[in-house]
């Protein structure tokens, strides 16, 4: 009744029969994960333009304006002191000095063509108009339309 099985290979498994081992590298999960970073960061990038703080004042009305090349921005942030006084003058992300700055301004409003004279105002709500319409006025002079930037009162 009872049967021998040894040496029979009765399960099935022979030694030689083994699949070899897969060395390829599947890549469809990293270019999955890849292009899922890259419209991270293509979505990311636009809201990083300004390194600087400045407390904007809120007000209503305008419209936002889109465009594909980086706008040229001034910003202006009081240090201290009244009117006429101490403010801190960035030129994109470059702080600049005043002296420096209707030169600046002029050589850049040469470089460029009338339709990219488009220059961005970016005040501290602490900063007194006097500042501001200086600067305003020199942007003018070099042949730049000026855009004050606010905050909206929705947010």
């Amino acid at each position: 009744m009872a049967m021998s099985m040894a040496g029979s290979g009765g399960g099935g498994r022979r030694r030689g029969g083994r699949k070899p081992v897969m060395a390829e590298i599947n890549v469809t999960p990293m270019v999955d994960v890849m292009l899922v970073l890259l419209i991270i960061f293509m979505v990311a990038a636009p809201l990083m333009t300004s390194n600087i703080d400045i407390d904007l004042p809120v007000a209503s009305g305008g419209k936002s304006i889109s465009s594909n090349q980086p706008p040229l921005t001034l910003s202006v942030k009081r240090t201290g002191g009244g009117c006429n006084s101490n403010v801190e003058l960035y030129l994109g992300d470059a702080p600049i000095t005043a002296a420096d700055f209707p030169a600046k301004i002029k050589a850049i409003g040469e470089a460029r063509s009338d339709a990219e004279r488009v220059v961005y105002l970016r005040g501290d709500k602490d900063v007194c108009y006097t500042d501001m319409m200086k600067l305003l006025g020199e942007v003018r002079a070099a042949g730049f339309k000026a855009n004050i930037v606010i905050i909206p009162e929705g947010g």
